[in-house]
């Protein structure tokens, strides 16, 4: 990895352009306590399209979309009711999308995305905790996790107190430049 500091990244009139999420070298997943705390369920999105652009003077936007009917825990059944209107309600609402419209750098290679969820037609300003570099090959990766609590989207199926009300989510993303 090449060791340049965020800020001067951010501002590099070279990389300044605008940039394509690589599905095929990128992961989007979320994890989440169920049966009462006992089991920790590991599930991800197989999905999902996204761009981004940088201006060269410190500004950042973008986007991913994720397709709901992509969520994959590896149990066919606990995915169809994930899919159900008393999760994702995959069939009203095909996407979840989150849109970038700027970046505090914090320190090193970390800083917080200004960004709004869309889940299930309800957004939510998010601050997102990422750590961006920029990869021998010329591409960018944005790693980020967060907690969200499943109320604030209408995520709150949750029979007799079963499911965590807060999910981790998290996204490894890997953005290859396509214009400047």
């Amino acid at each position: 990895m090449t060791m340049t500091t965020l800020e001067t990244l951010l501002h590099d009139p070279d990389m300044a352009g605008v940039w394509n999420l690589a599905p095929d070298r990128s992961t989007i997943t979320f994890k989440i306590r169920n049966m009462w705390g006992l089991v920790n369920v590991k599930g991800r999105f197989t999905d999902f399209t996204g761009d981004g652009q940088l201006t060269g003077k410190g500004a950042v936007f973008g986007r991913v979309d994720i397709r709901t009917a992509s969520l994959d825990t590896g149990i066919g059944r606990r995915d169809t009711h994930l899919r159900s209107a008393d999760f994702f309600d995959a069939d009203r609402f095909p996407e979840i999308s989150v849109v970038v419209t700027g970046v505090q750098p914090t320190k090193g290679k970390a800083a917080d995305l200004r960004t709004t969820f869309t889940i299930k037609g309800v957004a939510a300003e998010v601050q997102l905790p990422v750590t961006i570099c920029e990869l021998d090959d010329g591409s960018v990766r944005i790693t980020a996790e967060t907690k969200l609590d499943r109320d604030r989207f209408d995520l709150g199926w949750n029979r007799l107190g079963m499911v965590s009300s807060t999910a981790t989510v998290a996204a490894d993303a890997i953005f290859v430049r396509v214009s400047r």
